[in-house]
Protein backbone atom coordinates (compact mmCIF):
# COMPACT_ATOMS: atom_id res chain seq x y z
CA UNK A 1 0.00 0.00 0.00
CA UNK A 2 1.38 3.38 -1.08
CA UNK A 3 1.41 6.17 1.42
CA UNK A 4 -0.23 9.53 0.75
CA UNK A 5 3.15 11.37 0.44
CA UNK A 6 4.58 9.01 -2.20
CA UNK A 7 1.72 9.28 -4.70
CA UNK A 8 2.22 12.99 -5.59
CA UNK A 9 5.96 12.48 -6.05
CA UNK A 10 5.43 9.60 -8.52
CA UNK A 11 2.95 11.70 -10.47
CA UNK A 12 5.44 14.55 -10.80
CA UNK A 13 8.16 12.13 -11.99
CA UNK A 14 5.86 10.72 -14.68
CA UNK A 15 5.06 14.20 -15.93
CA UNK A 16 8.80 15.08 -16.14
CA UNK A 17 9.53 11.95 -18.17
CA UNK A 18 6.70 12.72 -20.63
CA UNK A 19 7.88 16.31 -21.04
CA UNK A 20 11.50 15.18 -21.60
CA UNK A 21 10.54 12.75 -24.32
CA UNK A 22 8.42 15.40 -25.99
CA UNK A 23 11.36 17.84 -26.01
CA UNK A 24 13.69 15.23 -27.55
CA UNK A 25 11.25 14.56 -30.37
CA UNK A 26 10.92 18.29 -30.98
CA UNK A 27 14.74 18.75 -31.19
CA UNK A 28 15.08 15.79 -33.54
CA UNK A 29 12.39 17.08 -35.81
CA UNK A 30 13.86 20.61 -35.96
CA UNK A 31 17.57 19.60 -36.73
CA UNK A 32 18.75 21.18 -40.07
CA UNK A 33 19.71 18.81 -42.93
CA UNK A 34 23.43 17.87 -43.23
CA UNK A 35 25.37 20.16 -45.63
CA UNK A 36 27.17 18.72 -48.66
CA UNK A 37 30.97 19.10 -48.70
CA UNK A 38 32.01 22.00 -50.90
CA UNK A 39 34.80 21.43 -53.44
CA UNK A 40 36.46 23.74 -55.94
CA UNK A 41 36.74 22.46 -59.49
CA UNK A 42 38.25 23.38 -62.86
CA UNK A 43 36.54 22.55 -66.12
CA UNK A 44 38.72 20.63 -68.58
CA UNK A 45 39.60 22.56 -71.73
CA UNK A 46 42.18 22.01 -74.48
CA UNK A 47 44.86 24.37 -75.71
CA UNK A 48 48.10 24.42 -77.66
CA UNK A 49 51.11 24.39 -75.36
CA UNK A 50 54.87 24.29 -75.97
CA UNK A 51 56.35 20.79 -75.99
CA UNK A 52 59.89 21.30 -74.72
CA UNK A 53 61.78 18.10 -73.86
CA UNK A 54 64.87 18.41 -71.69
CA UNK A 55 68.12 16.44 -71.80
CA UNK A 56 71.54 16.55 -70.21
CA UNK A 57 74.21 17.90 -72.55
CA UNK A 58 77.94 18.51 -72.40
CA UNK A 59 79.69 21.63 -73.62
CA UNK A 60 82.71 21.38 -75.89
CA UNK A 61 84.89 23.86 -77.74
CA UNK A 62 83.75 24.70 -81.24
CA UNK A 63 87.35 24.32 -82.43
CA UNK A 64 89.87 22.30 -80.38
CA UNK A 65 93.18 22.78 -82.22
CA UNK A 66 96.20 20.66 -81.35
CA UNK A 67 99.56 22.40 -81.48
CA UNK A 68 102.43 20.26 -82.78
CA UNK A 69 105.84 21.12 -84.15
CA UNK A 70 106.41 20.62 -87.87
CA UNK A 71 110.16 20.23 -87.33
CA UNK A 72 112.26 18.07 -85.03
CA UNK A 73 114.47 20.08 -82.70
CA UNK A 74 115.25 21.33 -79.23
CA UNK A 75 112.58 23.45 -77.57
CA UNK A 76 114.21 26.77 -76.70
CA UNK A 77 111.32 28.78 -75.21
CA UNK A 78 107.67 28.66 -74.22
CA UNK A 79 106.35 32.09 -75.17
CA UNK A 80 102.72 32.21 -73.99
CA UNK A 81 100.93 32.52 -70.60
CA UNK A 82 99.36 29.15 -69.89
CA UNK A 83 95.61 28.80 -69.43
CA UNK A 84 94.74 32.22 -70.84
CA UNK A 85 93.37 33.77 -74.00
CA UNK A 86 95.61 33.90 -77.03
CA UNK A 87 95.02 35.68 -80.32
CA UNK A 88 95.55 34.32 -83.78
CA UNK A 89 99.21 34.85 -84.68
CA UNK A 90 100.51 35.02 -81.09
CA UNK A 91 103.91 33.37 -80.58
CA UNK A 92 103.72 30.10 -78.64
CA UNK A 93 107.02 28.18 -78.94
CA UNK A 94 110.52 28.68 -80.27
CA UNK A 95 112.47 25.68 -81.58
CA UNK A 96 116.26 26.12 -81.80
CA UNK A 97 116.60 27.76 -85.24
CA UNK A 98 120.39 27.41 -85.73
CA UNK A 99 120.40 24.04 -87.55
CA UNK A 100 117.64 25.24 -89.84
CA UNK A 101 119.39 28.54 -90.54
CA UNK A 102 122.41 26.53 -91.63
CA UNK A 103 120.25 24.32 -93.86
CA UNK A 104 118.70 27.38 -95.49
CA UNK A 105 122.11 28.93 -96.08
CA UNK A 106 123.36 25.66 -97.59
CA UNK A 107 120.35 25.56 -99.92
CA UNK A 108 121.09 29.08 -101.11
CA UNK A 109 124.71 28.11 -101.77
CA UNK A 110 123.59 25.15 -103.85
CA UNK A 111 121.43 27.45 -105.94
CA UNK A 112 124.44 29.67 -106.64
CA UNK A 113 126.55 26.63 -107.53
CA UNK A 114 123.87 25.30 -109.86
CA UNK A 115 123.46 28.67 -111.56
CA UNK A 116 127.22 28.79 -112.15
CA UNK A 117 127.05 25.41 -113.87
CA UNK A 118 124.25 26.73 -116.06
CA UNK A 119 126.51 29.55 -117.23
CA UNK A 120 129.33 27.09 -117.96
CA UNK A 121 127.00 24.74 -119.83
CA UNK A 122 125.69 27.61 -121.99
CA UNK A 123 129.21 28.67 -122.86
CA UNK A 124 130.24 25.11 -123.77
CA UNK A 125 127.21 24.73 -126.01
CA UNK A 126 127.90 28.08 -127.68
CA UNK A 127 131.46 26.95 -128.50
CA UNK A 128 130.68 23.54 -129.96
CA UNK A 129 127.67 24.45 -132.12
CA UNK A 130 129.69 26.46 -134.75
CA UNK A 131 132.33 23.72 -134.91
CA UNK A 132 129.79 21.16 -136.03
CA UNK A 133 129.35 22.95 -139.38
CA UNK A 134 133.11 22.71 -139.99
CA UNK A 135 133.00 19.07 -138.82
CA UNK A 136 135.55 19.99 -136.16
CA UNK A 137 133.40 18.20 -133.57
CA UNK A 138 131.04 15.28 -133.82
CA UNK A 139 127.29 15.39 -133.46
CA UNK A 140 127.68 13.53 -130.13
CA UNK A 141 129.77 16.37 -128.75
CA UNK A 142 126.99 18.82 -129.57
CA UNK A 143 124.35 16.53 -128.06
CA UNK A 144 126.40 16.18 -124.88
CA UNK A 145 126.72 19.97 -124.60
CA UNK A 146 122.94 20.40 -125.00
CA UNK A 147 122.27 17.74 -122.34
CA UNK A 148 124.74 19.38 -119.97
CA UNK A 149 122.95 22.72 -120.40
CA UNK A 150 119.55 21.18 -119.66
CA UNK A 151 120.93 19.27 -116.68
CA UNK A 152 122.44 22.44 -115.22
CA UNK A 153 119.09 24.22 -115.50
CA UNK A 154 117.33 21.29 -113.79
CA UNK A 155 119.90 21.39 -111.00
CA UNK A 156 118.99 25.03 -110.39
CA UNK A 157 115.31 24.09 -110.02
CA UNK A 158 116.20 21.29 -107.60
CA UNK A 159 118.33 23.64 -105.51
CA UNK A 160 115.52 26.17 -105.35
CA UNK A 161 113.14 23.44 -104.15
CA UNK A 162 115.61 22.53 -101.41
CA UNK A 163 115.68 26.18 -100.37
CA UNK A 164 111.88 26.27 -100.13
CA UNK A 165 111.93 23.24 -97.82
CA UNK A 166 114.77 24.67 -95.74
CA UNK A 167 113.03 28.03 -95.44
CA UNK A 168 109.76 26.30 -94.49
CA UNK A 169 111.53 24.41 -91.69
CA UNK A 170 113.23 27.57 -90.49
CA UNK A 171 109.97 29.51 -90.42
CA UNK A 172 108.31 26.71 -88.44
CA UNK A 173 110.86 26.89 -85.66
CA UNK A 174 108.62 29.71 -84.42
CA UNK A 175 105.21 28.16 -83.62
CA UNK A 176 102.31 30.62 -83.66
CA UNK A 177 98.62 30.33 -82.70
CA UNK A 178 96.48 29.35 -85.72
CA UNK A 179 93.23 30.51 -84.01
CA UNK A 180 92.14 32.66 -81.09
CA UNK A 181 90.92 30.94 -77.93
CA UNK A 182 91.81 29.54 -74.53
CA UNK A 183 95.11 27.70 -74.46
CA UNK A 184 96.00 24.80 -72.19
CA UNK A 185 99.19 24.39 -70.21
CA UNK A 186 102.26 23.32 -72.12
CA UNK A 187 103.10 19.64 -72.07
CA UNK A 188 106.81 20.26 -72.78
CA UNK A 189 109.25 22.93 -71.68
CA UNK A 190 112.70 24.29 -72.54
CA UNK A 191 115.38 21.72 -73.39
CA UNK A 192 112.99 19.01 -74.57
CA UNK A 193 113.62 17.36 -77.94
CA UNK A 194 110.30 17.47 -79.77
CA UNK A 195 109.55 15.32 -82.79
CA UNK A 196 107.93 16.69 -85.90
CA UNK A 197 104.15 16.08 -86.11
CA UNK A 198 104.30 13.60 -83.21
CA UNK A 199 104.60 15.33 -79.85
CA UNK A 200 101.49 17.25 -78.76
CA UNK A 201 102.69 20.52 -77.26
CA UNK A 202 99.36 22.02 -76.19
CA UNK A 203 95.76 22.60 -77.34
CA UNK A 204 93.84 25.80 -78.09
CA UNK A 205 90.06 25.79 -77.53
CA UNK A 206 87.85 28.23 -79.39
CA UNK A 207 85.14 28.86 -76.79
CA UNK A 208 83.09 31.52 -78.55
CA UNK A 209 80.87 30.11 -79.87
CA UNK A 210 80.54 26.89 -77.88
CA UNK A 211 78.98 23.58 -78.86
CA UNK A 212 76.64 21.64 -76.55
CA UNK A 213 76.28 17.98 -77.50
CA UNK A 214 73.17 16.06 -76.41
CA UNK A 215 72.56 12.32 -76.70
CA UNK A 216 68.87 11.76 -77.45
CA UNK A 217 67.61 8.22 -76.67
CA UNK A 218 66.29 6.13 -79.53
CA UNK A 219 63.01 5.51 -77.68
CA UNK A 220 62.32 9.24 -77.51
CA UNK A 221 63.11 9.69 -81.21
CA UNK A 222 60.75 6.88 -82.22
CA UNK A 223 57.88 8.21 -80.10
CA UNK A 224 58.43 11.77 -81.30
CA UNK A 225 58.38 10.60 -84.93
CA UNK A 226 55.06 8.80 -84.35
CA UNK A 227 53.56 11.82 -82.60
CA UNK A 228 54.56 14.07 -85.50
CA UNK A 229 53.05 11.70 -88.05
CA UNK A 230 49.82 11.45 -86.01
CA UNK A 231 49.63 15.26 -85.67
CA UNK A 232 50.00 15.04 -81.90
CA UNK A 233 53.04 17.30 -82.15
CA UNK A 234 53.49 20.38 -84.33
CA UNK A 235 57.09 20.23 -85.55
CA UNK A 236 58.74 23.07 -87.52
CA UNK A 237 61.73 20.96 -88.62
CA UNK A 238 64.88 19.75 -86.88
CA UNK A 239 67.07 22.69 -87.85
CA UNK A 240 64.42 25.20 -86.75
CA UNK A 241 64.68 24.07 -83.11
CA UNK A 242 66.30 26.31 -80.53
CA UNK A 243 67.90 25.54 -77.20
CA UNK A 244 67.81 27.04 -73.71
CA UNK A 245 70.44 26.08 -71.15
CA UNK A 246 70.13 25.68 -67.41
CA UNK A 247 73.43 25.48 -65.56
CA UNK A 248 74.07 23.02 -62.77
CA UNK A 249 73.35 25.67 -60.10
CA UNK A 250 69.88 26.20 -61.58
CA UNK A 251 70.55 29.54 -63.29
CA UNK A 252 69.45 30.09 -66.88
CA UNK A 253 72.10 30.81 -69.50
CA UNK A 254 71.22 34.15 -71.14
CA UNK A 255 72.09 33.17 -74.72
CA UNK A 256 69.72 31.03 -76.81
CA UNK A 257 71.29 28.39 -79.05
CA UNK A 258 70.45 26.94 -82.45
CA UNK A 259 70.54 23.31 -83.53
CA UNK A 260 73.12 22.98 -86.30
CA UNK A 261 73.95 19.27 -86.44
CA UNK A 262 72.11 15.98 -86.06
CA UNK A 263 74.31 12.94 -86.55
CA UNK A 264 73.04 10.66 -89.33
CA UNK A 265 73.20 7.48 -87.25
CA UNK A 266 72.89 6.08 -83.74
CA UNK A 267 75.81 5.42 -81.42
CA UNK A 268 75.89 1.66 -80.97
CA UNK A 269 77.33 1.79 -77.45
CA UNK A 270 74.51 3.99 -76.08
CA UNK A 271 71.60 3.54 -78.50
CA UNK A 272 71.26 7.31 -78.84
CA UNK A 273 71.60 9.93 -81.55
CA UNK A 274 73.83 12.91 -80.99
CA UNK A 275 72.53 16.43 -81.54
CA UNK A 276 74.68 19.55 -81.44
CA UNK A 277 73.63 23.09 -80.57
CA UNK A 278 75.71 26.25 -80.95
CA UNK A 279 75.66 28.97 -78.28
CA UNK A 280 77.36 32.36 -78.24
CA UNK A 281 79.77 32.53 -75.30
CA UNK A 282 81.16 36.07 -75.08
CA UNK A 283 81.66 35.99 -71.30
CA UNK A 284 83.25 32.51 -71.15
CA UNK A 285 80.42 31.26 -68.93
CA UNK A 286 80.49 27.91 -70.75
CA UNK A 287 83.66 25.83 -70.59
CA UNK A 288 84.68 22.61 -72.35
CA UNK A 289 83.46 19.52 -70.49
CA UNK A 290 80.73 21.38 -68.56
CA UNK A 291 77.41 19.56 -68.04
CA UNK A 292 74.22 21.54 -68.64
CA UNK A 293 70.48 20.95 -68.90
CA UNK A 294 69.21 21.60 -72.44
CA UNK A 295 65.58 22.44 -73.21
CA UNK A 296 64.58 22.11 -76.86
CA UNK A 297 62.16 24.83 -77.99
CA UNK A 298 60.08 24.98 -81.15
CA UNK A 299 57.68 22.03 -80.96
CA UNK A 300 54.08 22.47 -79.77
CA UNK A 301 51.38 20.11 -78.54
CA UNK A 302 47.85 20.88 -79.81
CA UNK A 303 44.67 19.91 -77.92
CA UNK A 304 46.59 19.62 -74.67
CA UNK A 305 44.85 19.25 -71.29
CA UNK A 306 46.37 21.12 -68.33
CA UNK A 307 45.12 20.83 -64.74
CA UNK A 308 46.58 22.15 -61.44
CA UNK A 309 49.29 19.96 -59.96
CA UNK A 310 47.56 19.59 -56.59
CA UNK A 311 44.52 17.97 -58.21
CA UNK A 312 46.60 14.93 -59.29
CA UNK A 313 46.87 12.23 -56.62
CA UNK A 314 48.91 9.05 -56.49
CA UNK A 315 47.20 5.67 -56.02
CA UNK A 316 48.06 1.97 -56.31
CA UNK A 317 47.25 2.06 -60.03
CA UNK A 318 49.18 5.28 -60.66
CA UNK A 319 48.06 8.90 -60.89
CA UNK A 320 44.35 9.73 -60.60
CA UNK A 321 42.01 12.68 -60.12
CA UNK A 322 38.57 13.19 -58.59
CA UNK A 323 35.94 14.16 -61.16
CA UNK A 324 32.50 15.57 -60.32
CA UNK A 325 29.96 13.62 -62.38
CA UNK A 326 26.69 14.85 -63.90
CA UNK A 327 24.78 14.12 -60.65
CA UNK A 328 27.41 15.91 -58.52
CA UNK A 329 28.84 12.58 -57.38
CA UNK A 330 32.59 12.03 -57.05
CA UNK A 331 34.24 9.65 -59.50
CA UNK A 332 37.84 8.43 -59.56
CA UNK A 333 39.53 8.86 -62.93
CA UNK A 334 42.92 7.31 -63.74
CA UNK A 335 45.03 9.66 -65.86
CA UNK A 336 48.37 9.69 -67.60
CA UNK A 337 50.32 12.76 -66.49
CA UNK A 338 53.41 13.26 -68.62
CA UNK A 339 55.08 16.55 -67.71
CA UNK A 340 54.85 19.73 -65.69
CA UNK A 341 53.96 23.01 -67.36
CA UNK A 342 54.65 25.61 -64.69
CA UNK A 343 52.29 24.72 -61.80
CA UNK A 344 50.12 22.43 -63.92
CA UNK A 345 50.24 18.84 -65.09
CA UNK A 346 50.03 17.98 -68.77
CA UNK A 347 47.49 15.15 -69.04
CA UNK A 348 47.98 12.84 -72.01
CA UNK A 349 44.88 10.68 -71.44
CA UNK A 350 42.01 10.06 -69.01
CA UNK A 351 40.08 13.33 -69.20
CA UNK A 352 37.57 14.77 -71.66
CA UNK A 353 36.71 18.35 -72.49
CA UNK A 354 34.01 19.75 -70.19
CA UNK A 355 34.64 17.43 -67.24
CA UNK A 356 35.01 18.98 -63.78
CA UNK A 357 38.18 18.09 -61.84
CA UNK A 358 38.38 18.65 -58.10
CA UNK A 359 41.25 20.93 -57.05
CA UNK A 360 40.39 22.01 -53.47
CA UNK A 361 38.44 20.03 -50.89
CA UNK A 362 40.15 16.71 -51.59
CA UNK A 363 40.37 15.81 -47.89
CA UNK A 364 36.57 15.91 -47.48
CA UNK A 365 35.48 13.57 -50.28
CA UNK A 366 35.59 10.00 -51.47
CA UNK A 367 34.26 7.95 -54.41
CA UNK A 368 30.47 8.26 -54.75
CA UNK A 369 30.15 11.21 -52.37
CA UNK A 370 27.68 13.98 -53.18
CA UNK A 371 29.37 17.38 -53.28
CA UNK A 372 28.65 21.01 -53.87
CA UNK A 373 31.01 21.94 -56.74
CA UNK A 374 32.02 25.59 -57.19
CA UNK A 375 34.56 27.07 -59.63
CA UNK A 376 38.15 27.33 -58.47
CA UNK A 377 38.78 30.60 -56.65
CA UNK A 378 35.15 31.17 -55.71
CA UNK A 379 35.96 30.65 -52.01
CA UNK A 380 39.22 31.07 -50.06
CA UNK A 381 41.23 27.84 -50.09
CA UNK A 382 42.10 26.29 -46.73
CA UNK A 383 44.05 23.32 -48.08
CA UNK A 384 47.79 23.40 -48.40
CA UNK A 385 48.39 19.81 -49.45
CA UNK A 386 51.46 19.63 -51.70
CA UNK A 387 51.11 18.35 -55.26
CA UNK A 388 51.80 14.68 -55.78
CA UNK A 389 54.16 13.79 -58.58
CA UNK A 390 52.96 10.71 -60.50
CA UNK A 391 55.37 7.98 -61.39
CA UNK A 392 56.58 8.34 -64.92
CA UNK A 393 56.21 5.28 -67.08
Amino acid sequence: MIGPGVQPRMLMLAVAVVLGLSGCRQEAGSAPPQQLPQVEVVTVTTQTVPDEPEFIGQAEASRPVEIRSQVTGILKAVLYPEGRDVKKGDRLYQIDPVPFQAAAAGAKAKIAQAEAKVVQAKQDLARVKPLLADQAVSQKDVDDAIAADLSAKAAVQGAKADLIKAQFDLDNTLIIAPIAGLIERSRYYEGRLVSAQTDLLTTIHRVDPMYVVVSVPETFLLKRQRDIEQKKIEHPGVYQLRGVLKLMDGTLYPQEGVLDLMEPGLRTETGSRQVRMTFANPKRALLPGQFVNVKFKGDAKPNAVLIPQRSVQQGPQGPFVYVVGPEDKIEIRNVQASAWQGDQWLIDSGLQTGERVVVNGLMKIGPGALVNAVPLGAVPSTETAPPTEPKQG
